[in-house]
């Protein structure tokens, strides 16, 4: 349908070694991710669910109004990038969730963010 939201997210995370203390088992992970609104109508973000896992199988849930303290509205063919992080017992784990959102007419809607890989570069291979 030519009113549908259509909402393309994109995630690229990184490694923060700077404040990261293995020996401690803290693993600092910083992502940036890229909502792109590739809809003919405006849309907000209202909230946001993140599944943190690390490799042991640990799971953390959180949730929240927006993303960094804001609840952005996206016009269309426009794009809202943040940036955030996470910290990890272990050197690998996954995040994934979803986004609150509202359509045109005040409608909420979920949009799905991808599962996406925290890893220190030793590991990537």
């Amino acid at each position: 349908m030519l009113n549908e939201p259509r909402i393309y997210i994109q995630v690229q995370s990184t490694y923060v070694e700077s404040q990261s203390q293995p020996e401690q088992q803290r693993f600092v992970f910083a992502y940036t991710i890229s909502i792109r609104n590739l809809g003919h109508f405006p849309v907000q973000l209202i909230s946001r669910y993140w599944r943190i896992t690390n490799s042991d199988g640990h799971k953390t849930e959180v949730q929240g109004e927006g993303v960094v303290g804001q609840q952005p509205l996206i016009p269309p063919g426009a794009e809202y990038r943040y940036s955030s992080g996470t910290v990890l017992e272990t050197p690998l784990g996954t995040m994934e969730g979803h986004y609150e959102m509202l359509d045109q007419d005040g409608r909420p809607f979920r949009t799905a963010i991808p599962v996406f890989r925290l890893a220190i570069p030793t590991l990537i291979n």
